[in-house]
């Protein structure tokens, strides 16, 4: 790397946040939320599939999981490609490849005619299984390009705001779910549909976001590096007042401690060094127990609910509610980030999800699935926040969306078996053994993030 990298870096740490990181923000939450908006209709368009389709449990269970094991390989080869071709390249192409295959799930043959329910289910699937690739690929990514530009005293809780959107989605999906998917034969056809947005969407962020600089400079590129630390630098100088939310401190972050030998092993094998293999494990052990959790509780929970004994209509409003409960989750999640740091909101986001669980598992009245239910949505995607913020500040630039993506990519593993797991459970004794087993997940996952590295207030590092 060039002497004048770290001058470089510095001015980019050290920049008010202005309207250039908003645009940032924005343009990369809003396909955080088109992710979501997918990943939420899939969950009340299964319900209804369930009913039209006749499909049984393994047939229900293989169209949740196939969309997962496609996160699982899109998370590994999505971070490994941003650190060879950039972040911004690898999240336009993303959104193009899940975009392109949920508008094609709507155009998925239905039983009858000729057509069995077996080949439905296959051709879904597949259609299902490119459509993770994308999103798996994408969710890391987009963290890592945002985290890279985000000003060292407010960057865990920008990367919880970039989280939030994901709110956004399932709140659309939702609503789009409850209007939509019941009141037409073919609703679920017209909601992946909509599904297609992402694609188009693509030309916004390939056109209209900055490549990472830390990315640039590690490839040498340093005039393109120097063009977006100016145009942030007059950003930075034509903002006259921060918005409180955003308010930075101007002094200079404390410099990454652990600086590591810059002939250390990139790629893959960086993560397992002396310097790194703890702290990898202790990650991955946290993104596996969440995924777990939030699938295995989210995608089920409007099948869960009619199987409880609620019509699908109510279910779905249920759902709509409850999700709502992410949005303030989210907000104490970037409030917290700042003042408590990363590990003590991860932690006790995580503990708060492990009560909830239970409690909900255990709602014996309307009221209470609604209020546990809520308690449960609060808490859970506080610590998605939290641990979006962490992941990508534990690693330096030249494995950061390797690390990044290796780990969504083992918790998407835990997504895969939820959904084969939770039907089999509640077979066996009803929603308290699910949520009793969701609550265990969640708890593991607390123990690890205690394991963590705390890294608020500190520069990124880039070796």
């Amino acid at each position: 790397m060039s002497a004048t990298a770290p001058t470089r870096l510095q001015r980019l740490d050290r920049v008010k946040f202005s309207r250039r990181h908003g645009k940032l923000l924005a343009g990369s939450g809003v396909g955080w939320a088109l992710d979501a908006m997918d990943v939420g209709l899939i969950s009340f368009i299964l319900t209804a599939l369930i009913t039209q389709w006749q499909l049984d449990t393994t047939q229900a269970s293989i169209i949740a999981s196939s969309g997962f094991l496609g996160m699982a390989l899109g998370a590994s080869v999505g971070g490994a490609l941003a650190d060879r071709i950039g972040r911004r390249t690898v999240f336009a192409l993303t959104l193009v490849v899940y975009g392109v295959a949920t508008g094609l799930s709507a155009l998925t043959p239905a039983p009858g005619g000729g057509v069995s329910v077996w080949t439905a289910v296959i051709v879904l699937s597949g259609l299902r299984l490119l459509v993770g690739i994308g999103l798996g690929a994408e969710l890391p990514v987009a963290s890592t390009l945002v985290s890279e530009f985000s000003p060292a005293p407010i960057r865990g809780r920008i990367i919880v705001l970039l989280e939030a959107f994901w709110a956004l989605g399932w709140v659309l999906a939702a609503v789009v779910a409850f209007f939509l998917v019941p009141a037409l034969p073919s609703g679920w056809r017209w909601a992946f549909a909509l599904g297609a947005i992402p694609a188009f969407y693509a030309i916004v962020i390939r056109r209209g976001l900055p490549e990472s600089v830390r990315f640039l400079e590690s490839k040498g590129r340093h005039d393109e590096a120097e063009e977006i630390v100016q145009s942030f630098e007059e950003s930075s100088a034509a903002t006259t007042r921060e918005p409180a939310l955003f308010r930075t401190d101007t002094a200079a972050p404390a410099d990454a401690p652990e600086e590591v030998d810059e002939a250390a092993p990139t790629g893959f094998a960086g993560l397992w060094t002396r310097d790194h293999a703890a702290r990898t494990v202790a990650l991955w052990a946290v993104w596996f127990g969440v995924n777990f959790a939030y699938y295995g509780a989210f995608t089920w929970m409007p099948t869960l609910l009619v199987n409880a004994g609620f019509p699908m209509v109510r279910s779905f409003g249920f759902t709509l509610i409850i999700t709502l409960a992410q949005i303030p989750g989210y907000a104490v999640s970037a409030f917290l980030i700042e003042k408590w740091g990363r590990r003590a909101t991860l932690a006790t986001f995580l503990l708060g999800s492990a009560v909830s669980a239970v409690s909900f598992g255990l709602a014996t009245s309307e009221t209470m699935v609604l209020v546990t239910g809520c308690l449960l949505s609060f808490f859970n995607l506080g610590a998605w926040g939290a641990l979006y913020a962490v992941t990508p500040e534990i690693y330096p630039t030249t494995i950061r969306g390797t690390g990044a993506g290796s780990a969504a990519a083992f918790g998407r593993l835990a997504s895969i078996i939820a959904p084969l797991v939770v039907p089999l459970l509640f077979a066996r004794g009803g929603l308290p053994t699910v949520f009793v087993v969701i609550s265990v997940a969640f708890a593991v996952a607390c123990v690890a993030a205690i394991c963590l590295p705390e890294w608020r207030g500190r520069r990124l590092r880039e070796t």
